[in-house]
């Protein structure tokens, strides 16, 4: 396999070459050795899965640890949210492997595109959730890869009954508290199915809502201290939560513990022949009302709205970039029109070409010496790094656009 991939026919061997190239026949060496360990890792941590049974079992297993993972703060909220979208995509797609766009997530999470953004880069991956495997362009989206979280073994199985601790990371203020150091307990599934509602945007319920439900479904009649657990959220969280789904009547307290509400689910609260209701409870009439009441509603339609907007915008840009379209000037002679082209910045004009393919100073008026013009009219500045031979300026673009398709 080294002799075909340090081959020069073989483009698969590209990078390794150049290294051979600039750095020796080592160093290329080396590096092929370090790709066999890491992929041989990589496929021996891998579960095969051979059929669609195969898929059912591999997402419900990861969607299982999603659950028993605590998920502290609102950013950690908010990368449940972004991570249970994805799970959606994934299920649909058939496979961890799955296209998404920024767009298409913050739609199915319910959160703006700069908290997908923000919540990808801060919390999924570097915690390993989440792994973007190509960047989107033109009309394709992002691929994506679900992974199995930080210090994942593989071969364990995970079951709510089990815990999923690791050590926190200070850079994402996720120190443990007495409160929130045991595992959480919450029914993704449902939190999957309301996040996207206006009544659980930033300025309504809020992502803290959705765990205390998602918890309360998962286990019911569970008391405060219960409930900062099983939902991650703080204990001075958990009553400010609970406080706003008693107004709208979809919790009740019954002695010291916490129940949902009959048709809580559906968003309408309980009704009086199932449930007895405080008086100063008004129970809601569906989520749409709690979203009026909160001042969020519309705002999901808002998002898609504009979404659609700049996707159309983007693509507009795009036919006209593929057509080579650019801004014309229009004059009219002998009663005809008559586009003119607008010159390119960088474009030099015929008055300071030349003819032995330079460049005049317009300052001093004489040919400049660092300065010759290409076939298409652009200046290119000659410096003493561009005397290089053909197999060095090929080794330094192969090397730059390696770089540039890791930062991408």
């Amino acid at each position: 396999m080294t002799d075909l991939l340090m081959h020069p026919d073989h483009e698969g061997g590209k990078h390794a070459q150049n290294i051979a190239l600039r750095s020796g026949q080592a160093r290329a060496l080396a590096y092929i050795e370090r790709v066999w360990e890491s992929a041989s890792v990589t496929v021996s941590n891998t579960v095969q899965v051979a059929s669609r049974q195969d898929v059912h079992e591999d997402l419900a297993a990861l969607r299982d640890r999603i659950e028993v993972t605590p998920w502290r703060s609102e950013r950690g909220r908010t990368a449940l949210r972004v991570l249970r979208a994805h799970l959606n995509f994934a299920e649909a797609a058939g496979g961890r492997l799955h296209a998404a766009s920024e767009r298409q997530a913050a739609e199915e999470a319910g959160v703006s595109r700069q908290a997908v953004r923000s919540a990808y880069e801060t919390v999924l991956k570097p915690g390993g959730w989440l792994r973007r495997l190509r960047v989107g362009r033109g009309t394709e989206g992002s691929s994506w890869y679900l992974s199995n979280g930080p210090g994942h073994l593989a071969g364990d199985p995970f079951s709510h009954s089990q815990t999923t601790q690791f050590p926190p990371d200070p850079a994402l203020d996720e120190w443990s508290t007495p409160e929130t150091s045991l595992s959480a307990d919450i029914d993704s599934t449902v939190i999957g199915r309301l996040m996207a509602h206006d009544a659980f945007a930033h300025r309504a319920l809020g992502s803290s809502a959705l765990m205390v439900i998602g918890a309360l479904h998962s286990r019911s009649s569970q008391t405060v201290g219960e409930l900062v657990i099983t939902s991650s959220v703080s204990r001075a969280t958990v009553y400010r939560t609970l406080h706003r789904l008693v107004s709208h009547g979809l919790v009740h307290h019954v002695g010291e513990t916490w129940i949902l509400a009959p048709r809580a689910l559906e968003g309408f609260g309980n009704r009086l022949l199932e449930a007895v209701t405080e008086a100063d409870v008004v129970p809601a009439r569906g989520w749409d009302e709690i979203a009026s009441h909160c001042g969020t509603a519309g705002l999901s339609a808002s998002r898609r709205t504009l979404h659609a907007a700049e996707r159309a915008t983007y693509r507009a840009a795009l036919d006209k970039l593929a057509e080579h379209r650019s801004a014309a000037h229009v004059i009219v002679r002998d009663g005809r029109q008559i586009l003119i082209p607008t010159p390119r910045p960088d474009e030099v004009p015929a008055t300071r070409q030349a003819p032995d393919g330079g460049v005049f100073d317009p300052v001093t008026g004489r040919a400049a010496p660092d300065w010759r013009i290409a076939t298409d009219g652009r200046l290119i500045l000659i410096t003493p790094a561009d005397q290089r031979s053909y197999d060095e300026l090929a080794a330094a673009h192969a090397e730059a656009l390696s770089e540039w398709e890791s930062a991408a």
